[in-house]
């Protein structure tokens, strides 16, 4: 087994959500270092008796570079677990370029993204012909950078099916960004943990999904969807007789 470091998503946070692959590498690691505050803790149970688990949360992207060197260059396979996909808003970017810079090898194994879990919770498909065919993914502004143009209310004047994460304890903010471009009977649904046990659906539309959401007291770990896509429905050609 050459050493290496193996990015693995753990997937929204059912641990049966897990890839194949995915499972396969924890179970194969000497080391796993994962997200603490994100990861559920059910899916370290696949890691074997004697690899060394180590919580990531509260420490530096160097503290964390320092690990990755310390194991490879021990010989040891790292496996990094990162929550939901590893494709956006995971600071995977970093990670792998400081990897490159040091020709420590490494891969990517991608996984389920909380939106599709969220998803399948509400038995919802987020395009619906005639109603949206586009999805836009999108945070709010935060201490992450971001374009001016890509704000929440430039993005909501498209109309389209939106996703937005990272932004459920700024939902006053979010809320009234969405109606510079959505009308305030536009459907919204807040998904809290998408498949997990504690998982929590508020539905409502942008006049009462503030209040609704606050008096749930959901503050993190949500994915907000806002789209007609979540109460109507087209009739796709895919199958047609015709």
């Amino acid at each position: 087994m050459k050493a290496k470091v193996i990015f693995v998503s753990a997937g929204p946070g059912d641990p049966e959500l897990l890839t194949i692959r995915g499972k396969r590498e924890i179970e194969n690691a000497d080391v796993v270092i994962y997200a603490g505050s994100l990861i559920h803790k059910d899916i370290l149970k696949y890691a074997n008796e004697d690899a060394i688990l180590i919580d990531s949360h509260g420490k530096t992207r160097d503290e964390i570079f320092a690990i990755f060197e310390k194991y490879v260059n021990e010989g040891k396979k790292v496996v990094r677990l990162h929550s939901g996909d590893l494709s956006f808003y995971s600071a995977i970017q970093e990670q792998m370029e400081y990897l490159m810079l040091r020709n420590i090898g490494f891969e990517v194994v991608p996984g389920v993204t909380s939106f599709s879990a969220a998803s399948a919770s509400l038995k919802r498909e987020f395009t619906s012909p005639g109603i949206s065919q586009t999805l836009i993914i999108t945070k709010p502004f935060g201490k992450t950078g971001k374009p001016a143009k890509e704000s929440i209310a430039e993005l909501s004047r498209h109309g389209a099916t939106m996703i937005i994460f990272l932004g459920i304890h700024l939902i006053d903010d979010v809320v009234s960004e969405l109606r510079d471009g959505y009308p305030p009977e536009t459907p919204v649904a807040v998904v809290h943990k998408a498949s997990w046990r504690e998982e929590k659906i508020i539905r409502g539309s942008l006049s009462d999904i503030t209040e609704k959401v606050k008096n749930a007291g959901i503050e993190s770990q949500s994915v907000i969807i806002v789209g007609y896509v979540l109460e109507k429905s087209g009739v796709s050609k895919l199958y047609s007789g015709g």
